[in-house]
């Protein structure tokens, strides 16, 4: 089958189909004598276990250990699941950045009184020097005027 249909057929678009095999994700696949690419059953399959993985978040190299692992057929599947687990406590981690972000967020919208007035503490908590705030931290002068629960 060709790209377009290859891409159909494993949900992965035609772009990222050529980037997979950029990156050495899948093989390049055989070419006709006018050069489009044609691919087979198993690379379509090949192509829906990375679709997968990706809609699980896997990076692009741990789908290519991931890719290994499956094709070799006589993998610990200890190595899997050390694999899994690593992605599982990343994924944990970023759960707990983007909670700390919509608090800081939720406390800094609390803050706003989202009138005709042109203070706003969102603006000015963007606004300060520095790296942005990993916890909740509305500047002094933006508090002013503000009344917090």
């Amino acid at each position: 089958m060709n790209i377009g249909e290859a891409a159909k057929a494993s949900g992965v678009s035609a772009k990222m189909i050529r980037h997979y095999e950029g990156v050495g994700l899948v093989a390049a696949p055989t070419r006709t004598d006018s050069g489009y690419r044609q691919y087979t059953e198993a690379e379509v399959h090949t192509l829906r276990f990375i679709r997968q993985a990706r809609d699980l978040g896997f990076s692009i190299q741990e789908i290519g250990e991931l890719v290994n692992l499956w094709q070799n057929r006589r993998r610990p599947s200890r190595l899997v699941k050390a694999l899994a687990q690593s992605h599982i406590e990343a994924l944990e981690q970023k759960a707990q950045e983007l909670l700390a972000m919509k608090s800081t967020l939720e406390h800094l919208v609390h803050c706003c009184h989202g009138d005709d007035r042109p203070e706003c503490p969102i603006l000015d908590s963007l606004a300060e020097p520095g790296p942005p705030a990993k916890a909740v931290k509305v500047p002094a002068r933006a508090r002013r005027g503000f009344s917090v629960r």
